[in-house]
């Protein structure tokens, strides 16, 4: 398997997530989300189907074998998700749940890859007569896992006495800016909504040299984390169009336009002239069921597909599917970092050497946070309105 071509197929995955999300569902919002961890579980997913169902999603994840996803997952865990803090750098928490019913038994090689591979206890559970008690654990252990930042990833109603299988993935970041903003600097200033309309929002300034880079028709600011003792480098991504209603637009060139990430991030410090960034504060949710089917993934979600490979024949027959996928996210950033959970361009970079650039996000904006060094994105989405956590 080649790594590097995967990590670009989940790339692929995860803008295919953005788009549908950012131009379909939630165009007025301010939007985060974790596309590597919805990718996770649905290799988890993957892992207990045969037939069709496993074709359709290992297609939807663009891969040839569950063996690629394994493989993928296990580098992913070797290369990003290690907690860089004892070191120096971002603090990340990386773990998967499951909870079975205690009236099933997963067959022996499903259960070798949910306790071997992704490195969770399957506990048994009383779905059938405490499915109130068994929503609240989940709940807790989330929330437990990501620091107190997700709360009730499970709506009331979720579990019942028919549920058979949780599967759960968290991830935690905590990074510091390399250089922190100076919290004396941040004052108010407007930021332009969709609507024509403005509100007034803490903006964190500096006048110190950032990786920028002026595109055709908008700019990407980087903003390194502090690097710990170890190859890898954490950024946050800052995608800003020219125009100040152009973010849907430049979604759509991102959606459309292979490698569009890797090709457009900046990699030279520049001089800047105004530099102007709104602190914000995102928490989202969403249900994941109907994107996915919208997205051609159905399979699963379906009584007729096939997730034969997760538990063994019952008495009465009746077949395993999956009734819904629930995310939430959230991120935070300010001057000293972010809590949270791109390249041809010789001659800008030689011009923008010379003269300051302005970069002064005070309209709608796309944000990824990535390590760079094997070019995973963890999380991405929009800020609208910095004004509304």
């Amino acid at each position: 398997m080649d790594i590097r071509q995967s990590i670009r197929n989940q790339t692929h995955v995860s803008i295919t997530l953005a788009n549908h999300l950012l131009l379909n569902k939630f165009q007025d919002s301010n939007v985060v989300f974790s596309p590597v961890s919805i990718h996770i579980v649905l290799g988890l997913v993957a892992s207990g189907c045969n037939g069709q169902t496993l074709y359709q999603l290992l297609a939807f994840l663009r891969t040839n074998t569950i063996h690629d996803v394994h493989a993928l997952y296990s580098q992913l865990v070797l290369w990003v998700f290690a907690d860089g803090s004892p070191h120096g750098g971002p603090r990340l928490a990386f773990a998967n749940g499951a909870w079975v019913e205690k009236t099933i038994v997963l067959k022996p090689s499903f259960k070798q890859v949910v306790e071997t591979i992704y490195n969770s206890a399957s506990n048994q559970v009383d779905f059938k007569h405490k499915p109130d008690e068994v929503t609240k654990e989940v709940n807790l252990w989330a929330e437990n896992q990501t620091a107190g930042l997700i709360k009730d990833i499970l709506p009331d109603g979720a579990v019942t006495p028919y549920t058979r299988i949780i599967f759960a993935n968290a991830i935690y970041f905590k990074g510091i800016w390399n250089e922190k903003f100076d919290p004396s600097r941040t004052k108010d200033y407007d930021f332009h909504l969709n609507n024509g309309s403005k509100v007034q929002v803490p903006f964190m300034s500096t006048n110190k040299k950032q990786f920028v880079r002026s595109c055709d028709g908008f700019k990407v600011l980087g903003l390194p984390y502090l690097q710990g003792g170890d190859r890898r480098r954490f950024s946050m991504y800052i995608f800003l169009p020219d125009a100040k209603d152009g973010l849907l637009s430049l979604i759509e060139r991102i959606g459309s336009e292979s490698d569009f990430l890797e090709r457009n991030l900046p990699f030279q410090k520049v001089e800047v002239g105004q530099f102007l960034i709104p602190k914000f504060k995102i928490s989202f949710g969403f249900e994941a069921r109907d994107m996915l089917m919208e997205l051609g993934l159905v399979l699963p979600f379906i009584t007729e597909g096939c997730l034969s490979e997760m538990v063994e024949q019952s008495a009465d027959g009746r077949k395993l599917f999956v009734l819904d996928i629930y995310h939430k996210s959230f991120v935070e950033v300010n001057e000293e970092g972010t809590e949270a959970a791109a390249v041809s361009a010789v001659v800008i970079m030689l011009q923008c050497a010379r003269n300051p650039v302005d970069f002064v996000a005070d309209h709608p904006f796309l944000f990824v946070i990535r390590e760079d060094m094997s070019e995973v994105v963890l999380f991405m989405g929009q800020v609208i309105d910095p004004s509304v956590e």
